[in-house]
């Protein structure tokens, strides 16, 4: 969006209070986040009354009409217009969301990434299942994927700025290739990924069905696959996994992560898990914490189930308390720590890739990168390690997310 901004003629500013415009590209998969949506709006309008307001995203497609109700928004642009939003403003339009049903394309803009140290390569958008909690479908559509070429294109572009490590994204990147007259999937993608100059790459979050063996195996093979795996689990309790429609059960995710970390060596193994799901009770939420401990997991991020409007949840009786809700992720995010500080232990003393940032850490202003396997490192070294891939020593455990290196 801002690239496309720029080339219109409008220019970056750092300052909110020079800012003509002010974009928000919203998030609205939990009521948490529309929350802090209106707070980022507000904040802005305080510091410059006189700014123009755009807010975009996943919120501007669900809440349309209410949101230019708000006195403070001044334009609602849908998530398929989002890279229109100069010729929009030129235009007058205030509302500009379509049907997002009515897109099966997906729809490609070349990007140039000057800011980060890895680039991020949006392969799909949309997703075709309907797990009752979500409202990601009506948001985003239906699943529409970025073609081959576009992406080994975009991926071209990327070496050439001098990007060594991309991010594979997208709303369920297992879907992509599904959608084309002759269907592909996502491992005929990383196959063709494979044969170009790039040094390596990363899957964002992944289904647990979309996993199977001979996928693992052809990631395990791969001297380009960052060993980082991203799990969609969300329970691990049978009874509410099929209340969510998430179809598969405790026992596929024992024997998924168990051959995971057969066929890897310490490979990073993140996880989502919602608590407080409508009629989770106590026994329900018992069998996940007790699955979770036992499971070979590196972290998990918790969330407490937040109903929204128009899902199948929000209808369902026995609607948790919000009390329960923030105990149960509490003690999940307290097993989370304890497995994280497990997984850094483990890898004192390893040696592994890092492609070193840009910038230094604010806080100890030492250099900083992640290793292939995911883990945040510190190292004490000059500019000149700058945006370089090196072979790095793990040395200790810096705070609980972070490790202290040194260049080999």
């Amino acid at each position: 969006m801002a690239e496309k901004m720029i080339s219109a003629g409008y220019e970056e500013v750092r300052d909110i209070k020079d800012a003509d415009f002010y974009i928000l590209n919203s998030c609205s998969v939990t009521a948490i986040a529309d929350s802090k949506n209106l707070s980022y709006i507000r904040r802005v309008k305080r510091e410059n009354p006189n700014i123009k307001t755009i807010v975009t995203g996943c919120m501007a497609q669900l809440e349309r009409e209410n949101l230019l109700k708000n006195d403070l928004i001044d334009y609602v642009i849908g998530n398929n217009e989002k890279n229109d939003i100069a010729e929009i403003i030129k235009s007058g339009q205030k509302l500009k969301v379509s049907d997002i049903f009515s897109h099966n394309n997906f729809r490609y803009e070349k990007i140039h990434e000057p800011f980060r140290t890895r680039a991020s390569i949006k392969i799909q958008d949309g997703c075709n299942n309907r797990c009752s909690y979500c409202t990601i479908p009506f948001a985003r559509g239906k699943n529409r994927s970025n073609s081959l070429k576009n992406i080994l294109e975009q991926i071209q572009i990327f070496v050439e700025e001098g990007y060594q490590e991309i991010v594979l994204t997208g709303i369920h990147i297992g879907q992509w290739g599904e959608d084309f007259s002759s269907p592909l999937s996502l491992q005929n993608l990383l196959e063709e990924i494979e044969k170009t100059s790039v040094k390596r790459y990363r899957l964002g979050s992944l289904n647990p069905l979309e996993l199977n063996k001979n996928f693992i195996d052809f990631l395990s093979s791969s001297n380009k696959f960052c060993p980082h795996f991203h799990l969609s689990l969300q329970s691990l309790c049978n009874k509410t996994l099929r209340n969510m429609k998430r179809f598969y059960s405790e026992e596929q995710i024992f024997n998924l992560v168990d051959y995971i970390n057969i066929k890897f060596d310490k490979a990073f193994l993140g996880s989502d898990i919602i608590v407080g799901f409508p009629g989770e009770t106590e026994e329900d939420f018992e069998i996940t914490k007790h699955n979770i401990e036992k499971l070979n997991l590196s972290r998990i991020h918790v969330f407490p189930y937040s109903r929204r409007k128009g899902t199948e949840a929000d209808l369902l009786p026995y609607q948790t308390e919000s009390e329960v809700k923030k105990m149960r992720s509490t003690v999940i995010q307290d097993i989370s720590k304890k497995k994280l500080n497990n997984f850094l232990n483990q890898n004192i003393g390893t040696e592994n890739e890092v492609i070193i940032e840009k910038r230094r850490d604010k806080k100890t202003n030492l250099l900083k990168g992640v290793t292939k396997n995911y883990i945040n490192v510190l190292i004490d070294a000059d500019d000149s390690f700058k945006d370089t891939l090196k072979k790095v020593r793990l040395i200790s455990v810096y705070d609980e997310a972070q490790m202290k290196a040194e260049i080999i």
